[in-house]
């Protein structure tokens, strides 16, 4: 699957799950605090913006404090509750008039058989090809995500599914 980023989002952004390979940092640079519970991941993250460990569904940060908030196929390596609590967070520490944005694909079943995409991720001048899997017992779908979105008081903008891929744009009124 090809996913073309487009730098659009205007502002700062928290990039929740922005460890490994830091496509939102290397397409955003300094706009960037990156966060991952996962230090090894921080670690092997270029260095692009700022990277902070920390649990998505504990963000030390205040109310109101980022213009945007992106996931970059990262709700897919939570559980169900997790992501609820993870979206919920991220709408908190969103502006009112903030963006959110989420890149992640539809999964039908990742147990036992493990769940594994491969990506071509395109953007300014630079194409990175990288594979992400996972392993658990939950699904999620375009629709399930949205309704996460809606509980946490976001309003979406658009939503497009592809290949087994969505993106969602939200926002906070």
């Amino acid at each position: 699957m090809i996913i073309e980023i487009d730098e659009k989002l205007k502002g700062s952004i928290l990039d929740i799950g922005g460890g490994g390979e830091a496509i939102i940092g290397q397409v955003y640079g300094h706009k960037v605090i990156a966060i991952d519970n996962c230090q090894e991941e921080l670690d092997e993250a270029p260095n692009y913006g700022t990277k902070r460990l920390m649990d998505a569904t504990n963000l030390l940060f205040a109310d109101c404090s980022f213009d945007n908030v992106t996931f970059f196929y990262t709700l897919m390596y939570m559980t169900e509750k997790t992501q609820k609590k993870a979206i919920h967070e991220a709408s908190r520490v969103l502006k009112t008039g903030g963006m959110m944005c989420i890149w992640d694909c539809t999964i039908f079943s990742a147990y036992p058989k493990p769940f594994v995409v491969d990506l071509d991720i395109e953007f300014a001048d630079k194409k990175i090809h990288t594979s992400y899997g996972i392993v658990k017992l939950d699904k999620q779908s375009i629709y399930s995500i949205g309704q996460f979105l809606q509980n946490a008081g976001l309003t979406i903008v658009s939503k497009k599914e592809e290949g087994g891929h969505f993106t969602i744009l939200c926002q906070k009124e």
